[in-house]
């Protein structure tokens, strides 16, 4: 994620806002229709992670082997591969096949409909993109429409409009990007109240350079989190301690599922700032969790 990425971190303040004051009514709403047990999925953007071999994978496995033991260090995955094609149904069906029944797909809109057409005259692309992943079945998350820095609140009439023509029975999450969204608090609260009206998740970036994109406020009783971190310095560990402590409160008052994605420049970096960042969340909020851990390796014997 190079959106808001920045080199020099000194003077970025990266304590977590207060949360927005309609937050709490959302999870107060919540409570109403409480799952049975509240959902945490935890994972990266992409799966092929060939520094993971003979660490977190094992060594020599081929490349259609890699879906698989990723999700057997995490449980979700923001599918960004969705992005560049629609997967046809056989790619889809692999997909869903590869992984156990809890895991999580996060499919990311084609940039065909966010960016070139910006949401205009999509609805054809959109509807066969929906029909595609929704056959991840009960695997598939929430997709993803990340809207391009330069879609402005211009654009909001036809923001409306997508949404509320987009397919019911796949769950969105949107996140903008263009600093407009934000600058005027009154703009800014009737696009997140819209957006709660229409039932679609409004994503949270962590992000050095636009904390204007971190504004706490939740439109359903879903947490989406896209987070940036810095090579594991002393900042990303005492962000994953602040996020930990913010999603238990949330979760105690209502919050139904965390979608938590983890973005690090070395993917190395990313399964261990995870663990830590989910062994904060158990010991906070009891709940159980899987850690991304280094698997044993085989070892070849010896002639002698």
């Amino acid at each position: 994620m190079d959106f808001g990425r920045l080199s020099d971190l000194r003077y970025v303040d990266f304590c977590l806002p207060a949360d927005h004051p309609d937050t709490a009514a959302v999870l107060r709403r919540a409570q109403a229709a409480p799952p049975a047990m509240p959902a945490i999925y935890v994972g990266c953007p992409i799966w092929t992670n060939k520094a993971w071999l003979g660490s977190y994978f094992p060594a020599g496995i081929k490349d259609a082997d890699y879906l698989h033991h990723y999700a057997r260090q995490f449980n979700s995955i923001e599918l960004n591969t969705t992005h560049y094609r629609i997967p046809d149904a056989p790619m889809v069906r692999k997909w869903r096949e590869a992984v156990p029944e809890e895991f999580r797909f996060c499919p990311k809109l084609p940039q065909s409909i966010s960016h070139t057409k910006e949401l205009y005259n999509a609805d054809e692309l959109t509807t066969t993109f929906c029909r595609a992943i929704s056959g991840l079945e009960q695997r598939l998350g929430v997709a993803f429409l990340q809207l391009p820095p330069t879609f402005g609140p211009e654009h909001l009439p036809r923001l409306e409009r997508y949404l509320l023509d987009f397919p019911d029975y796949v769950p969105l999450a949107v996140e903008l990007r263009h600093p407009a969204w934000f600058a005027d608090a009154g703009l800014r609260d009737s696009v997140f109240a819209m957006l709660e009206a229409l039932g679609k998740t409004l994503v949270l970036t962590d992000v050095a350079g636009r904390r204007d994109v971190l504004h706490q406020r939740l439109t359903t009783p879903v947490a989406f989190i896209r987070f940036n971190g810095h090579g594991l310095n002393s900042s990303d560990y005492t962000r994953a301690t602040a996020w930990a402590e913010r999603l238990a409160a949330w979760l105690q008052a209502g919050l139904h599922t965390v979608y938590f994605f983890v973005h690090q420049k070395d993917i190395l970096h990313s399964p261990l700032w995870a663990r830590f960042f989910l062994e904060k969340l158990q010991e906070l909020t009891g709940l159980p969790v899987s850690l991304p851990r280094i698997i044993p390796q085989p070892v070849q014997g010896s002639l002698f």
